[in-house]
């Protein structure tokens, strides 16, 4: 594998592992104070695994954009 394939194979664990992180953050612990729980947190299951999906995937996305400008990676067309 060259080194490019490789920086673009990090680009997307490191992305997908920090948008799936920041969002069960976000559910957990934001979400509750916004809604009628009052605070109390709220599981993902209850919350639906299905919206955490969709809740996930355009974080991880936003976070390849950055990492791939940074790292220089050209996943996204200039």
């Amino acid at each position: 594998m060259s080194a490019l394939t490789v920086r673009r194979l990090l680009v997307w664990v490191v992305s997908l592992a920090l948008g799936f992180g920041l969002s069960a953050l976000f559910v957990t612990l934001v979400l509750p104070w916004m809604g009628p729980n009052a605070g109390v947190p709220i599981s993902i299951q209850k919350y639906g695994l299905q919206y955490f999906f969709w809740t996930a995937l355009p974080l991880s996305l936003v976070f390849v954009v950055w990492l791939d400008y940074f790292l220089k990676t050209r996943i996204l067309p200039d």
